[in-house]
Protein backbone atom coordinates (compact mmCIF):
# COMPACT_ATOMS: atom_id res chain seq x y z
CA UNK A 1 0.00 0.00 0.00
CA UNK A 2 1.39 3.41 -0.99
CA UNK A 3 1.97 6.14 1.59
CA UNK A 4 -0.88 8.25 0.14
CA UNK A 5 -3.37 5.37 0.37
CA UNK A 6 -2.26 4.58 3.92
CA UNK A 7 -2.57 8.23 4.95
CA UNK A 8 -6.06 8.52 3.46
CA UNK A 9 -7.10 5.28 5.18
CA UNK A 10 -5.85 6.61 8.52
CA UNK A 11 -7.80 9.85 7.99
CA UNK A 12 -10.94 7.85 7.18
CA UNK A 13 -10.57 5.76 10.33
CA UNK A 14 -9.98 8.90 12.40
CA UNK A 15 -13.13 10.47 10.97
CA UNK A 16 -15.18 7.34 11.69
CA UNK A 17 -13.94 7.39 15.29
CA UNK A 18 -14.85 11.09 15.54
CA UNK A 19 -18.36 10.44 14.23
CA UNK A 20 -18.88 7.58 16.68
CA UNK A 21 -17.59 9.60 19.61
CA UNK A 22 -19.75 12.56 18.59
CA UNK A 23 -22.83 10.34 18.80
CA UNK A 24 -21.77 9.12 22.23
CA UNK A 25 -21.01 12.68 23.44
CA UNK A 26 -24.36 13.98 22.21
CA UNK A 27 -26.35 11.19 23.83
CA UNK A 28 -24.40 11.53 27.09
CA UNK A 29 -24.97 15.29 27.18
CA UNK A 30 -28.66 15.40 26.32
CA UNK A 31 -29.67 12.46 28.53
CA UNK A 32 -28.00 13.67 31.71
CA UNK A 33 -30.53 14.71 34.38
CA UNK A 34 -31.23 18.43 34.65
CA UNK A 35 -32.86 19.83 37.78
CA UNK A 36 -34.53 23.22 37.94
CA UNK A 37 -34.69 24.95 41.31
CA UNK A 38 -37.65 27.38 41.10
CA UNK A 39 -36.39 29.10 44.24
CA UNK A 40 -33.13 30.10 42.53
CA UNK A 41 -33.80 33.23 40.51
CA UNK A 42 -31.20 35.94 41.17
CA UNK A 43 -31.84 39.24 39.34
CA UNK A 44 -30.26 39.38 35.89
CA UNK A 45 -29.26 42.12 33.46
CA UNK A 46 -29.56 41.16 29.78
CA UNK A 47 -27.20 43.01 27.45
CA UNK A 48 -28.28 43.10 23.79
CA UNK A 49 -25.76 44.67 21.36
CA UNK A 50 -27.70 45.89 18.31
CA UNK A 51 -26.53 46.91 14.84
CA UNK A 52 -29.16 47.07 12.12
CA UNK A 53 -32.39 45.10 11.76
CA UNK A 54 -32.10 41.32 11.63
CA UNK A 55 -34.61 38.94 10.09
CA UNK A 56 -37.70 38.79 12.37
CA UNK A 57 -35.98 41.34 14.62
CA UNK A 58 -39.08 42.35 16.57
CA UNK A 59 -40.04 38.77 17.39
CA UNK A 60 -36.46 37.88 18.35
CA UNK A 61 -36.00 40.82 20.71
CA UNK A 62 -39.52 40.53 22.16
CA UNK A 63 -38.85 36.92 23.19
CA UNK A 64 -36.40 38.21 25.82
CA UNK A 65 -39.13 40.46 27.24
CA UNK A 66 -41.55 37.57 27.84
CA UNK A 67 -39.58 35.61 30.43
CA UNK A 68 -41.24 33.76 33.29
CA UNK A 69 -38.73 35.25 35.69
CA UNK A 70 -39.31 37.57 38.67
CA UNK A 71 -36.65 40.25 38.17
CA UNK A 72 -34.58 41.11 35.13
CA UNK A 73 -33.38 44.16 33.24
CA UNK A 74 -32.80 44.47 29.48
CA UNK A 75 -30.39 46.98 27.95
CA UNK A 76 -30.47 47.41 24.18
CA UNK A 77 -27.20 49.04 23.11
CA UNK A 78 -26.96 50.86 19.77
CA UNK A 79 -24.05 52.87 18.37
CA UNK A 80 -25.73 55.02 15.70
CA UNK A 81 -28.73 57.27 16.40
CA UNK A 82 -29.85 56.66 12.81
CA UNK A 83 -29.85 52.88 13.25
CA UNK A 84 -33.22 51.53 11.98
CA UNK A 85 -33.28 49.10 14.91
CA UNK A 86 -34.12 51.99 17.26
CA UNK A 87 -37.67 52.13 15.85
CA UNK A 88 -38.10 48.41 16.59
CA UNK A 89 -36.71 48.76 20.11
CA UNK A 90 -38.95 51.74 20.92
CA UNK A 91 -41.96 49.71 19.80
CA UNK A 92 -40.91 46.85 22.08
CA UNK A 93 -40.53 49.22 25.03
CA UNK A 94 -44.13 50.33 24.49
CA UNK A 95 -45.34 46.73 24.19
CA UNK A 96 -43.77 45.67 27.49
CA UNK A 97 -44.24 48.57 29.95
CA UNK A 98 -43.86 46.25 32.96
CA UNK A 99 -40.39 45.05 31.91
CA UNK A 100 -37.32 47.06 32.95
CA UNK A 101 -36.04 47.96 29.45
CA UNK A 102 -33.51 50.62 28.54
CA UNK A 103 -32.31 51.85 25.16
CA UNK A 104 -28.73 53.10 25.34
CA UNK A 105 -27.26 54.93 22.34
CA UNK A 106 -23.53 55.65 22.45
CA UNK A 107 -20.83 55.86 19.79
CA UNK A 108 -17.98 55.41 22.29
CA UNK A 109 -15.44 52.96 20.87
CA UNK A 110 -12.95 51.02 23.01
CA UNK A 111 -11.46 48.74 20.34
CA UNK A 112 -11.65 47.30 16.83
CA UNK A 113 -14.62 45.05 17.67
CA UNK A 114 -17.60 47.43 17.63
CA UNK A 115 -19.92 44.83 19.18
CA UNK A 116 -17.71 44.77 22.29
CA UNK A 117 -17.82 48.57 22.43
CA UNK A 118 -21.62 48.27 22.45
CA UNK A 119 -21.41 45.85 25.37
CA UNK A 120 -18.96 48.06 27.27
CA UNK A 121 -21.35 50.98 26.90
CA UNK A 122 -24.34 48.89 27.97
CA UNK A 123 -22.74 47.41 31.10
CA UNK A 124 -22.37 50.89 32.63
CA UNK A 125 -26.15 50.89 33.12
CA UNK A 126 -26.40 47.31 34.43
CA UNK A 127 -28.17 47.08 37.78
CA UNK A 128 -27.51 43.44 38.60
CA UNK A 129 -24.52 41.24 39.42
CA UNK A 130 -25.35 38.56 36.85
CA UNK A 131 -25.06 39.55 33.20
CA UNK A 132 -26.52 37.72 30.23
CA UNK A 133 -25.27 38.54 26.74
CA UNK A 134 -27.13 37.31 23.65
CA UNK A 135 -26.79 38.29 20.01
CA UNK A 136 -29.63 40.22 18.39
CA UNK A 137 -30.58 37.34 16.04
CA UNK A 138 -31.38 34.92 18.89
CA UNK A 139 -34.92 33.87 19.86
CA UNK A 140 -35.83 32.10 23.11
CA UNK A 141 -38.75 30.59 24.98
CA UNK A 142 -40.34 31.87 28.19
CA UNK A 143 -38.43 29.37 30.36
CA UNK A 144 -35.03 30.38 28.94
CA UNK A 145 -33.81 32.66 31.73
CA UNK A 146 -34.83 30.32 34.54
CA UNK A 147 -33.05 27.40 32.93
CA UNK A 148 -29.79 28.95 31.76
CA UNK A 149 -29.19 30.57 35.14
CA UNK A 150 -29.28 27.27 37.06
CA UNK A 151 -25.56 26.33 36.83
CA UNK A 152 -24.68 29.54 38.74
CA UNK A 153 -25.90 27.87 41.92
CA UNK A 154 -22.34 26.57 42.02
CA UNK A 155 -19.99 29.44 42.92
CA UNK A 156 -17.20 27.83 40.89
CA UNK A 157 -19.17 28.40 37.69
CA UNK A 158 -18.24 31.70 36.08
CA UNK A 159 -19.81 31.36 32.64
CA UNK A 160 -22.78 29.54 31.12
CA UNK A 161 -23.33 29.22 27.37
CA UNK A 162 -25.77 27.52 24.97
CA UNK A 163 -25.92 25.57 21.73
CA UNK A 164 -28.24 26.90 19.05
CA UNK A 165 -30.44 25.87 16.14
CA UNK A 166 -29.86 28.00 13.04
CA UNK A 167 -33.19 28.56 11.30
CA UNK A 168 -32.60 29.43 7.66
CA UNK A 169 -34.38 30.32 4.42
CA UNK A 170 -32.98 29.46 1.01
CA UNK A 171 -30.52 26.74 0.03
CA UNK A 172 -27.37 28.80 0.67
CA UNK A 173 -28.10 29.65 4.31
CA UNK A 174 -29.60 26.18 4.78
CA UNK A 175 -26.21 24.68 3.94
CA UNK A 176 -24.64 26.98 6.51
CA UNK A 177 -27.20 25.98 9.15
CA UNK A 178 -26.66 22.32 8.26
CA UNK A 179 -22.94 22.71 8.90
CA UNK A 180 -23.52 24.30 12.29
CA UNK A 181 -25.82 21.50 13.45
CA UNK A 182 -23.91 18.53 12.05
CA UNK A 183 -20.33 19.80 11.92
CA UNK A 184 -19.69 22.54 14.46
CA UNK A 185 -21.91 21.36 17.32
CA UNK A 186 -20.63 17.76 17.26
CA UNK A 187 -17.11 19.15 17.75
CA UNK A 188 -18.37 21.23 20.68
CA UNK A 189 -20.05 18.22 22.28
CA UNK A 190 -16.90 16.14 21.88
CA UNK A 191 -14.83 18.89 23.49
CA UNK A 192 -17.33 19.18 26.34
CA UNK A 193 -17.32 15.42 26.91
CA UNK A 194 -13.53 15.19 26.95
CA UNK A 195 -12.68 18.10 29.25
CA UNK A 196 -15.66 20.48 29.67
CA UNK A 197 -15.64 23.42 27.29
CA UNK A 198 -13.44 26.46 27.85
CA UNK A 199 -15.15 28.88 25.47
CA UNK A 200 -18.56 30.44 24.90
CA UNK A 201 -20.96 31.35 22.09
CA UNK A 202 -22.67 34.63 21.25
CA UNK A 203 -26.01 32.78 21.36
CA UNK A 204 -25.90 33.05 25.16
CA UNK A 205 -23.19 34.05 27.62
CA UNK A 206 -24.14 34.24 31.29
CA UNK A 207 -21.30 35.77 33.28
CA UNK A 208 -20.95 37.22 36.77
CA UNK A 209 -19.78 40.85 36.99
CA UNK A 210 -16.95 39.82 39.28
CA UNK A 211 -15.75 37.30 36.68
CA UNK A 212 -15.88 39.93 33.94
CA UNK A 213 -13.89 42.30 36.14
CA UNK A 214 -11.39 39.53 36.96
CA UNK A 215 -10.47 39.15 33.27
CA UNK A 216 -10.13 42.90 32.74
CA UNK A 217 -13.67 43.78 31.67
CA UNK A 218 -14.78 44.21 28.07
CA UNK A 219 -11.59 46.15 27.40
CA UNK A 220 -9.67 42.85 27.55
CA UNK A 221 -11.54 41.51 24.50
CA UNK A 222 -12.20 44.75 22.62
CA UNK A 223 -9.74 43.93 19.82
CA UNK A 224 -10.68 40.27 19.32
CA UNK A 225 -12.88 39.01 16.51
CA UNK A 226 -14.14 36.00 18.52
CA UNK A 227 -15.27 38.02 21.55
CA UNK A 228 -17.66 35.23 22.57
CA UNK A 229 -14.85 32.67 22.55
CA UNK A 230 -12.73 34.96 24.75
CA UNK A 231 -15.57 35.48 27.25
CA UNK A 232 -15.36 31.77 27.97
CA UNK A 233 -11.65 31.22 27.45
CA UNK A 234 -10.34 33.99 29.72
CA UNK A 235 -12.55 33.05 32.73
CA UNK A 236 -11.49 29.40 32.25
CA UNK A 237 -7.84 30.53 32.33
CA UNK A 238 -8.63 32.42 35.53
CA UNK A 239 -9.89 29.24 37.20
CA UNK A 240 -13.65 29.53 36.67
CA UNK A 241 -15.78 26.75 35.20
CA UNK A 242 -17.58 27.22 31.89
CA UNK A 243 -20.81 25.21 31.68
CA UNK A 244 -22.70 24.23 28.54
CA UNK A 245 -26.42 24.52 29.26
CA UNK A 246 -28.81 21.96 27.80
CA UNK A 247 -31.10 24.79 26.67
CA UNK A 248 -31.02 25.25 22.89
CA UNK A 249 -31.83 28.71 21.54
CA UNK A 250 -32.97 29.55 18.01
CA UNK A 251 -30.55 31.43 15.76
CA UNK A 252 -32.50 33.26 13.04
CA UNK A 253 -30.22 33.34 10.00
CA UNK A 254 -30.88 36.10 7.52
CA UNK A 255 -31.10 35.18 3.85
CA UNK A 256 -27.62 35.54 2.36
CA UNK A 257 -25.99 35.21 -1.02
CA UNK A 258 -23.40 32.51 -1.69
CA UNK A 259 -20.65 35.16 -1.61
CA UNK A 260 -21.81 36.46 1.79
CA UNK A 261 -21.91 32.96 3.28
CA UNK A 262 -18.44 32.14 1.94
CA UNK A 263 -17.07 35.41 3.38
CA UNK A 264 -18.65 34.62 6.74
CA UNK A 265 -17.31 31.06 6.79
CA UNK A 266 -13.88 32.27 5.70
CA UNK A 267 -13.89 34.81 8.51
CA UNK A 268 -14.64 32.04 11.02
CA UNK A 269 -12.04 29.57 9.75
CA UNK A 270 -9.31 32.21 9.58
CA UNK A 271 -10.15 33.24 13.12
CA UNK A 272 -9.80 29.61 14.26
CA UNK A 273 -6.50 29.30 12.39
CA UNK A 274 -4.86 32.31 14.04
CA UNK A 275 -6.41 31.64 17.47
CA UNK A 276 -5.93 27.86 17.69
CA UNK A 277 -3.60 26.70 14.89
CA UNK A 278 -3.35 23.10 16.12
CA UNK A 279 -7.10 22.89 16.47
CA UNK A 280 -7.43 24.19 12.93
CA UNK A 281 -5.12 21.47 11.61
CA UNK A 282 -7.03 18.91 13.64
CA UNK A 283 -10.17 19.64 11.62
CA UNK A 284 -8.62 17.52 8.88
CA UNK A 285 -9.47 14.42 10.94
CA UNK A 286 -13.19 15.33 10.79
CA UNK A 287 -13.50 15.55 7.00
CA UNK A 288 -14.19 11.87 6.43
CA UNK A 289 -16.58 12.61 3.57
CA UNK A 290 -13.70 14.12 1.62
CA UNK A 291 -10.89 11.76 2.60
CA UNK A 292 -12.98 8.65 1.89
CA UNK A 293 -13.86 10.02 -1.54
CA UNK A 294 -10.18 10.67 -2.23
CA UNK A 295 -9.35 7.14 -1.06
CA UNK A 296 -11.97 5.77 -3.45
CA UNK A 297 -10.48 7.75 -6.36
CA UNK A 298 -6.84 6.91 -5.53
CA UNK A 299 -7.61 3.18 -5.27
CA UNK A 300 -9.61 3.39 -8.52
CA UNK A 301 -12.77 1.96 -7.00
CA UNK A 302 -11.13 -1.01 -5.30
CA UNK A 303 -12.82 -3.03 -2.55
CA UNK A 304 -10.86 -0.99 -0.01
CA UNK A 305 -12.02 2.24 -1.63
CA UNK A 306 -15.67 1.19 -1.74
CA UNK A 307 -15.57 -0.12 1.83
CA UNK A 308 -13.96 3.05 3.17
CA UNK A 309 -16.41 5.25 1.28
CA UNK A 310 -19.54 3.39 2.39
CA UNK A 311 -18.64 3.02 6.06
CA UNK A 312 -17.43 6.60 6.38
CA UNK A 313 -20.44 8.13 4.65
CA UNK A 314 -22.90 5.95 6.57
CA UNK A 315 -21.35 6.97 9.90
CA UNK A 316 -21.21 10.63 8.82
CA UNK A 317 -24.90 10.64 7.93
CA UNK A 318 -25.81 8.70 11.06
CA UNK A 319 -23.95 11.18 13.23
CA UNK A 320 -25.62 14.11 11.45
CA UNK A 321 -29.07 12.60 11.97
CA UNK A 322 -28.59 11.73 15.64
CA UNK A 323 -26.95 15.02 16.64
CA UNK A 324 -28.80 17.41 14.33
CA UNK A 325 -32.27 15.88 14.17
CA UNK A 326 -32.67 13.67 17.23
CA UNK A 327 -30.76 15.75 19.79
CA UNK A 328 -30.84 19.37 18.55
CA UNK A 329 -34.33 19.02 17.00
CA UNK A 330 -33.05 21.07 14.08
CA UNK A 331 -35.72 21.40 11.34
CA UNK A 332 -33.17 22.56 8.74
CA UNK A 333 -31.11 19.40 9.23
CA UNK A 334 -34.21 17.21 8.99
CA UNK A 335 -35.27 18.86 5.74
CA UNK A 336 -31.82 19.02 4.12
CA UNK A 337 -30.22 15.91 5.60
CA UNK A 338 -29.21 14.54 2.19
CA UNK A 339 -27.07 17.65 1.54
CA UNK A 340 -24.56 16.86 4.30
CA UNK A 341 -21.89 15.51 1.86
CA UNK A 342 -22.31 18.61 -0.34
CA UNK A 343 -21.86 20.86 2.68
CA UNK A 344 -18.77 18.91 3.75
CA UNK A 345 -17.13 19.27 0.33
CA UNK A 346 -17.81 23.01 0.27
CA UNK A 347 -16.52 23.55 3.79
CA UNK A 348 -13.38 21.53 3.08
CA UNK A 349 -12.62 23.88 0.18
CA UNK A 350 -13.13 26.89 2.48
CA UNK A 351 -10.90 25.25 5.13
CA UNK A 352 -8.12 24.79 2.56
CA UNK A 353 -8.45 28.41 1.40
CA UNK A 354 -8.42 29.55 5.02
CA UNK A 355 -4.73 28.61 5.29
CA UNK A 356 -3.79 31.72 3.31
CA UNK A 357 -4.50 35.36 4.04
CA UNK A 358 -5.52 37.25 7.17
CA UNK A 359 -7.85 39.88 5.73
CA UNK A 360 -11.57 39.72 6.56
CA UNK A 361 -14.68 41.81 5.91
CA UNK A 362 -17.04 42.33 8.85
CA UNK A 363 -20.06 44.64 8.91
CA UNK A 364 -18.57 46.79 6.16
CA UNK A 365 -15.16 47.06 7.82
CA UNK A 366 -11.94 45.84 6.23
CA UNK A 367 -9.88 44.19 8.97
CA UNK A 368 -6.78 42.06 9.39
CA UNK A 369 -6.46 39.20 11.84
CA UNK A 370 -3.24 39.02 13.82
CA UNK A 371 -1.81 36.25 15.97
CA UNK A 372 -4.23 35.19 18.69
CA UNK A 373 -7.28 36.47 16.82
CA UNK A 374 -6.88 40.19 17.39
CA UNK A 375 -8.18 42.68 14.84
CA UNK A 376 -6.38 45.54 13.13
CA UNK A 377 -8.39 48.04 11.09
CA UNK A 378 -7.08 48.36 7.53
CA UNK A 379 -6.72 51.86 6.12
Amino acid sequence: MSIIKLLLLILCLAAIFFYCYSIYAAIAFFTQPQTIDPAFHPPVTILKPICGVDRDAEENLASFCQQDYPEYQIIFAVRDRQDPAIVVIEKIIQQFPDVDIQLLVSDRIIGANLKVSNLANAVTAAKHEILLIADSDIRVGKDYLQRVIQPLKDDKVGVVTCLYRSLAQGWVTSLEALGIATGFHPSVLVSNQLEQIKFAFGSTIVIRKQVLEAIGGFGAIADYLADDFQLGYLPAQAGYQVVLSNYIVDHILATSSLTEVIQRQLRWVRCIRVSRPWGYLGLLFTYGTVTSLLLFLVTKGSILGWTGLLITWIMRLLMGWIVGVQMLKDPVTKQNFWLIPVRDLMHFAIWCYGFVGNAITWRGQQLRLTQGGKLVLLE
